[in-house]
């Protein structure tokens, strides 16, 4: 008679984890992500502190190259201011009708023929300059219908400290061919600035591609210059003497930035009202627009600009009037 076989015989072990090793086990996992997590985040913490020393590295060589890009050289200064009026007399080819500052004074009437009673707005500017470039179009319109009005003088100072950051001479020859114009065809000469001040021409100074003869003399004939003018204006006829203005013009103390990093300094653009310096930044800094900042410094409402016989309440020998909050 056969046997039964045994249940015990058959049974098979299993050796299971006890609820202690559980627990190890996922605290050593917990352990190991809590871990992973932490070197990752070192990682990225170590990775921000890079980017942003970088980005800063990069806004401060950008700061410095605009600040450097945006005031004349100082090693190439003369020893005295006289000696630099000396080197500027001494050029052979000068303009024939800039004032002893280097200055052409323009109004309705054209050239050097100042509006009695107007105030006299000084620009210092170089066609490399983005600076002059942005308070061109954004002053120049309302300038533009003040002075064919007789409601404002313009006396402009062209320089071209800014060849530097070109590889073509391109500010000193856009410079001396805005004189010639000044001197020839002056009625021409605001919309020649503005069509060298417009983004879509004026070249990058930090990554500065060559402009040809060619392309200036477009935006001459753009603006209305005549041809022969335009053929004259482009030899280049007074490019030395601007390289002396270039280094006598920022001697001049009365030019000097008042506050600011370039406190004790002459940078582009440089605005005087009256023979008073006027800070571009003033009217942001008690929240106005550049506009309406510069026609309250001069006392011309808005509604007045463009209207012959309305002339600014300062006149032609007042100081600008200060702005404060309460002007906005």
């Amino acid at each position: 008679m056969a046997q039964k076989g045994s249940n015990h015989g058959t049974r098979k072990h299993v050796v299971r984890p006890n609820a202690g090793d559980k627990r190890s086990q996922k605290e050593a996992q917990e352990r190991a992500l809590q871990e992973q997590q932490a070197r990752e985040g070192r990682q990225q913490t170590l990775i921000g502190v890079i980017a942003i020393v970088v980005i800063l590295a990069l806004i401060g060589v950008g700061g410095f190259f605009y600040w450097k890009s945006h005031r004349p050289d100082p090693k190439q200064s003369p020893a005295s201011i006289e000696q630099a009026y000396q080197a500027v007399e001494a050029v052979k080819v000068k303009p024939q009708k800039a004032n002893s500052k280097g200055g052409f004074n323009i109004s309705k009437d054209g050239l050097n023929k100042p509006v009695a009673g107007a105030p006299t707005v000084e620009i210092y500017m170089d066609f490399m300059c983005p600076g002059c470039a942005s308070l061109n179009q954004t002053l120049d319109p309302t300038l533009n219908k003040m002075l064919d009005a007789g409601q404002v003088n313009l006396e402009i100072y062209p320089m071209s400290f800014m060849d530097r950051m070109t590889t073509d001479e391109y500010s000193a020859r856009a410079g001396s061919a805005g004189i010639y114009i000044l001197e020839h065809d002056t009625k021409h000469f605001m919309a020649y600035m503005s069509n060298l001040y417009a983004p879509s021409f004026q070249p990058d100074e930090a990554q500065y591609k060559p402009v040809s003869d060619a392309r200036i003399k477009e935006q001459m004939l753009k603006a209305g210059v005549s041809e022969d003018v335009a053929n004259q204006a482009l030899k280049g006829q007074y490019k030395e003497w601007l390289n002396q203005m270039n280094k006598y013009t920022p001697m001049r103390e009365e030019l000097w930035n008042t506050s600011g990093q370039n406190k004790g300094s002459m940078t582009t653009p440089t605005i005087r009202i009256n023979k008073h310096l006027w800070s571009t930044t003033a009217p942001s800094q008690v929240g106005m627009d550049t506009v309406s900042g510069f026609l309250d410094s001069i006392g011309l409402s808005k509604t007045q600009v463009g209207h012959a016989g309305k002339l600014p309440s300062i006149g032609g020998n007042d100081a600008p009037i200060p702005l404060t909050a309460n002007s906005n």
